[in-house]
């Protein structure tokens, strides 16, 4: 564990492995001055090969001639290539309420294209988040925004962009005609952004990055048909409203749907950041309050939240004191034939185990200060208490109380606990700061939290290395 390099830092490791080396000197040293040089140049030249090999070998699956013909491999390969594309395109049918309760199809078309309103260009659609993804775009079209002959305030560039399936995460479905008839949403409308290569908010795909530009409570509001998602919350539409406004950018309140809980006991709106989807290999519980695993959290979403035609059952949701939304709605117990959710889980999950989580850029961190915090980390912090190498999770809940923070969002779940979050990526998902719901704005913040609350009596200069080694995970 303390010998893990920190990436550019250190050879280290090699030294650790190569210790036979230490005794191979002793030998030579007994030999003439002459040989003994020659033999010390020679060892230290392979030590150096074989550290480099070390360093440079990329952490992939076996690709070797007779693993590329294995079965086995070929059905993991298939798989995880089946779950990308359900990830990014695959809506499961919620076309029925996006479009069909919600007419959101409508609102991005607009009055002038068979819908209402003024429409969603894509500067609109860009302010709110959603993402273009620029390897999608046919070079005319590339050369075309960047010389301003595509309009970029006009809704028919939006449906022209749906028509070729490059909107991060919204599906669009046409008509023979062309005509716009439906959207759909997918996985990837919140758990995926772009590298901003090209401009702000289009750029190379990168999944499994919470969008944390995604505004999710305004999209939900271009609706012309609020009323029913009232009706289910049991408040008026105004109500409705004001409360999708205050999610903010980044946020999502998938509970209250469940619960009917919008604010939390201090009056601040009860929503969550968008988490993470990459990094989560080995992860046993996918959510803050570790509702359960991945393909559970899956269903859940794609059957509860997206609305699509699956079926999910889950008898903790049954409760009518904690959960009367789900009771009245039958969220424990839901049915749909055919079941366009569950045969796509094990698939969607493999891809989502598939994404890495992201190394930090080049120079976003002090090597040398995050190698002494990393020193901090593992002792005198005791972060590895909870955050255990390597995956820097432990696989189990904790109390509000062993955090230091109030109990509000995890007495909503099931377990009435926190889970302990993977660190890896952390430049990824800083911004709208971290915990569930953002409340440490800065990695220093959540530092000096567990400062006071474990009485560690951390300097300054210690807090600020380990925040640097932080930022290097």
């Amino acid at each position: 564990m303390l010998n893990q390099r920190i990436p550019g830092i250190t050879f280290l490791p090699c030294l650790f492995e190569h210790t036979y080396f230490i005794s191979f000197f002793k030998n030579v040293f007994m030999r003439s001055k002459k040989q003994s040089l020659i033999a010390v140049l020679m060892a230290t030249f392979i030590f150096f090969i074989q550290c480099s090999k070390i360093l440079e070998k990329p952490v992939v699956d076996d690709l070797s001639d007779h693993n590329k013909k294995n079965p086995f491999n070929e059905h993991k390969k298939s798989l995880v290539s089946d779950g990308k594309d359900i990830f990014r395109f695959d809506t499961f049918g919620d076309e029925d309420f996006w479009s069909g309760l919600l007419h959101i199809d409508k609102a991005i078309a607009g009055a002038n294209h068979g819908g209402f309103g003024p429409g969603i260009s894509p500067k609109t659609a860009l302010a709110v988040g959603l993402k273009v993804d620029a390897d999608a775009l046919p070079p005319e079209v590339i050369a075309a925004i960047r010389s301003g002959a595509i309009n970029l305030d006009d809704p028919a560039t939006t449906i022209a962009l749906l028509k070729l399936n490059a909107v991060l995460g919204v599906k669009g479905n046409f008509s023979s005609e062309g005509n716009l008839q439906s959207i759909g949403i997918t996985c990837a409308s919140c758990h995926s952004t772009v590298d901003n290569s090209f401009a702000p908010g289009i750029g190379k795909r990168l999944d499994g990055w919470p969008n944390r530009d995604l505004n999710v409570g305004t999209i939900i509001s271009l609706t012309d048909n609020a009323q029913p998602i009232a009706n289910l919350l049991h408040v008026d539409e105004p109500t409705l409203r004001n409360v999708l406004s205050l999610w903010g950018p980044g946020k999502f309140a998938a509970v209250l749907f469940m619960d009917g809980k919008a604010f939390r006991p201090d009056n601040k709106i009860a929503a969550n950041l968008i988490p993470a989807a990459f990094g989560l290999r080995g992860i046993d519980l996918a959510t803050y309050t570790g509702w359960g695993s991945i393909k559970y959290w899956n269903s859940f979403v794609g059957n509860l939240e997206m609305h699509g035609k699956g079926n999910f059952f889950d008898p903790r949701l049954n409760d009518p004191a904690k959960y009367p939304i789900a009771v009245e709605n039958h969220f424990y117990n839901v049915m749909n034939t055919p079941d366009l959710i569950t045969p796509k889980l094990d698939a969607l999950r493999a891809y989502q185990h598939s994404i890495d989580a992201p190394k930090p850029p080049a120079g976003s961190f002090d090597k040398f200060a995050a190698l002494r915090g990393r020193r901090i980390f593992f002792t005198k912090a005791k972060c590895d208490n909870c955050h255990a190498s390597p995956l820097y999770a432990d696989n189990k809940l904790h109390t509000a109380a062993e955090i230091g923070i109030d109990d509000f969002e995890a007495m909503r779940s099931p377990t009435g606990k926190y889970r302990t979050t993977p660190l890896g990526g952390l430049f990824a998902r800083e911004k709208g700061g971290f915990y569930h719901d953002g409340r440490f704005a800065t990695l220093l913040d959540v530092v000096n939290h567990y400062d006071r609350h474990n009485r560690l009596n951390l300097s300054r200069k210690e807090k600020a290395d380990l925040v640097e080694y932080l930022k290097s995970l």
